[in-house]
């Protein structure tokens, strides 16, 4: 705690430009993503198939894996030109202090005096200012989903569902927002210094919470949920799970079609009942055994404890976020270099703190990205110590053409943006060789749509 006090006095100081300071490490940040994002436009502009999946790929579904990459790839440039220039325009000419008198302004107009107090004002900013922002990023959605995607055959979704779904998120932000905000600025203002301790302590309960919920409240808001029926399949997989003491409750289908040809398969629930969920994509375009191959993968996560360890780094580095926000909570100097003066809401302590903290988080997900590449071989071994290794392979195959995945990468760009090794990284360490042709031609596979560039499986 002492350390603590001494780094916050140390760092309160008007002689500290935090202003520049932050539009340094933004546009910093954005020219070192940009360079990345250029060495990986020039793999994209390849016309050669990579070595280790030419008798995979044929030229077709090769050049327009690299046309849906390059397209990709431009409309994220654009993408992040906006979202440096907002984020250039809301530091440099004060939006957060403008939107806060704003907001407060409405309180003390049409609320009743109980309500004009920092949490309820706190509320309001966030709400105002995430509703700003979702309005602001529609038409860059609107046109990722219903151009973009449409445009290579990908896009299931209708503009209705399309608005529904915002409206949707809209609603479970408000709902599960307004109670959890509360709760996070009433920690804050009654436990002193030691704060972070108390905060870290309640965002571990409020984890368990949603594990507990994600399934069961907000999946079937989004999407519908259907028991897998019985036959071969169900039968399948209930053996694998048995085979390797994985506490199966529910085995169920999700109807990911309506919205795009994404294909998975995933697993949540407590440590002692689980749920399998199997995308209706994944079982239409894939063999039963490939299926197996798959769930057998993120079956190795769950041996391998990958979920444990993730849950548990994560809440390390809560713990560290929280510890170093109590250095800035109370820094005068930041709070008036960004127009506040004469007081010190909770909330904007923590955006300038995040603010201020950006830079690492480059350092933090390349780290990660280590890690979860390193887990990725490991489940992979796992679902081919199991027998699998010629049906994962070829199911991985397979949705890299059914994707129109990017078939390579640039290493430097590879290392930062990937959690998950590419596709030729992942044959060779399970020793694929290619004895016939697993995908079709590019008419016959193409039209699903990719999960990510990440490759998550």
């Amino acid at each position: 705690m002492d350390l603590l006090r001494r780094l916050g006095t140390s760092l309160d100081t008007p002689t500290i430009p935090w202003k520049s300071l932050i539009i340094t490490f933004a546009v910093g940040q954005y020219a070192i993503e940009s360079y990345l994002q250029y060495r990986q436009y020039q793999v994209l502009r390849r016309t050669t198939v990579p070595t280790q999946l030419k008798k995979e790929i044929d030229q077709e579904t090769y050049d327009k894996s690299q046309a849906y990459g390059r397209a990709k790839s431009q409309f994220s440039a654009v993408s992040n030109i906006w979202a440096q220039i907002k984020n250039y325009v809301t530091i440099r000419y004060d939006v957060y202090p403008w939107l806060w008198a704003v907001t407060g302004s409405w309180l003390l107009s049409y609320a009743p005096s109980r309500f004009q107090g920092e949490i309820t004002h706190s509320l309001l900013f966030g709400f105002t200012y995430s509703f700003a922002e979702t309005l602001i990023s529609i038409p860059f959605s609107y046109y990722h989903h219903f151009v973009l995607e449409e445009k290579f055959g990908f896009n299931k979704q209708t503009p209705a569902l399309f608005l529904t779904d915002i409206v949707k998120s809209l609603g479970l932000s408000l709902a599960f927002g307004i109670p959890l905000g509360a709760a996070f600025l009433k920690i804050v203002q009654k436990t002193g210094d030691q704060f972070f301790l108390y905060l870290w302590l309640f965002t571990l309960v409020v984890q368990l919470f949603f594990v507990t919920i994600y399934p069961i409240v907000i999946v079937p808001i989004f999407n519908k949920l259907t028991p897998l029926p019985p036959g071969s399949l169900k039968e399948r997989i209930d053996a694998l799970a048995a085979k390797l003491k994985f506490p199966l409750s529910e085995l169920q289908v999700i109807d990911g079609s309506k919205r795009s040809a994404h294909s998975n398969a995933y697993f949540t629930g407590l440590p002692w009942k689980k749920k399998i969920v199997i995308y209706d994509t994944l079982i239409e375009k894939s063999s039963e055994k490939e299926v197996e191959a798959i769930l057998a993968h993120e079956l190795g996560h769950w041996a391998k404890g990958h979920t444990t360890k993730l849950i548990g780094i994560s809440s390390a580095h809560l713990f560290y976020v929280f510890a170093l926000f109590s250095v800035f909570i109370n820094n005068r100097s930041l709070y008036e270099a960004f127009g506040f003066y004469g007081e010190k809401p909770i909330v904007i302590g923590f955006i300038l703190f995040n603010e201020v903290l950006s830079p690492t988080d480059s350092v933090v997900k390349l780290l990660m990205n280590v890690l979860t590449r390193k887990f990725e071989y490991e489940a992979d071994a796992f679902s081919h110590s199991l027998g699998y290794a010629t049906e994962l392979s070829s199911s991985l195959i397979k949705l890299q053409i059914q994707n129109l995945s990017s078939m390579d990468a640039d290493w430097m760009y590879s290392a930062y943006h990937y959690s998950h090794p590419i596709l030729t990284e992942r044959l060779k360490a399970v020793g694929w060789t290619s004895t016939e042709k697993v995908g079709g031609d590019a008419k016959a596979t193409a039209g699903g749509s990719e999960k990510s560039s990440k490759q998550e499986l």
